[in-house]
């Protein structure tokens, strides 16, 4: 794990990842669980992805959006969840310093992406509601297509600059990470560099990321609600908000979880609560999503009866 540089120093070339627990049967209970969720998370979105695209009746912007946020969420879990499930049944969790890197950029790239395309999404609910007869020119297919170009290019960049950061810091012999992932934090801890720089870039790049689609989300809702409130209809009220819901749920789930990791103040809580979290926001999250969706959407459930009956009966 380490290569040796004088006669009192050595450079890491690998971490220990300390994992979530070292007791042996809370492990093997883990193990069962996790990969439970992780075989439902790639199931559940890789179905939603199928659905969308083989069904005629979901090709609108919102499933278009949809269909990638899934592919996200598949992307984000196995970003740490088979390595995690590995290290639950080995002694010594080890990456070497190569794969934490694309670990970490692997992680942010698909976090970023989520974010935005979670605010495009909030946009479309706003044209939905507050456009609808403009709907169809406003939400064209080249408007979808440069919306989820934007996220995967901040994706991408956000995830370039951790991953430079992350080149940039020196380790010298310790190589114990308190996590289960190459998160950026704790790789900072125990760097032996001047970290002040690096963490100073990482923290804007997250920041800018977080703070730009939840304005977008912000605003969006604003208008939608006033729109909603300006409705004489109850029932006009009620079939609006309802196409909100899904949304709504899976964004106060996702920035919830991320804001008590990256936002509030360190001293408010524990590593192993910090642990515990991102579990829920990058294993149990993106398995939440197509329930979500699938459960409280009723176009997408008509589809998939739609699709089994065509399967069963022809």
């Amino acid at each position: 794990m380490d290569s040796p540089v004088d006669g009192n120093h050595t450079v890491v070339t690998g971490f220990i990842l300390l994992g979530l627990t070292d007791d042996p049967v809370l492990r093997v209970i883990l193990f069962v669980i996790i990969l439970c969720i992780y075989l439902v998370t790639v199931f559940g979105n890789l179905s939603t992805i199928v659905l969308i695209r083989i069904s005629p009746q979901l090709h609108h912007p919102m499933y278009f959006f949809l269909s990638h946020l899934a592919l996200a969420d598949i992307g984000y879990s196995s970003s740490v969840t088979p390595n995690m499930l590995v290290n639950f049944l080995v002694e010594r969790n080890t990456i070497s310093y190569f794969g934490c890197g694309l670990q970490l950029g692997s992680v942010v790239f698909f976090g970023s992406t989520e974010c935005f395309i979670l605010a495009a999404m909030a946009y479309d609910r706003f044209v939905a509601i507050c456009s609808p007869l403009l709907y169809s020119i406003k939400m064209s297919t080249q408007l979808c297509v440069q919306l989820l170009l934007v996220a995967y290019t901040a994706g991408f960049l956000n995830a370039f600059s951790y991953v430079i950061c992350f080149y940039s810091l020196f380790f010298c012999g310790l190589n114990e990470v308190n996590h289960f992932f190459c998160d950026f934090a704790p790789l900072v801890e125990i760097s032996c560099s001047d970290t002040s720089i690096p963490a100073a870039v990482a923290s804007f790049s997250a920041g800018f990321i977080v703070v730009v689609s939840a304005i977008v989300i912000a605003v969006s809702y604003i208008y939608i609600l006033i729109t909603i409130l300006k409705m004489h209809s109850i029932e006009g009220r009620h079939k609006a908000f309802s196409t909100c819901t899904s949304h709504l749920t899976a964004v106060t789930l996702f920035y919830g979880t991320v804001t008590f990791i990256y936002v509030m103040p360190k001293s408010n809580y524990s590593t192993d609560q910090n642990k515990v979290v991102s579990v829920f926001y990058m294993v149990v999250i993106p398995m939440l999503n197509p329930l979500i969706y699938s459960l409280r959407n009723n176009e997408i459930k008509g589809a998939l009866k739609r699709e089994l009956h065509r399967k069963i009966f022809s």
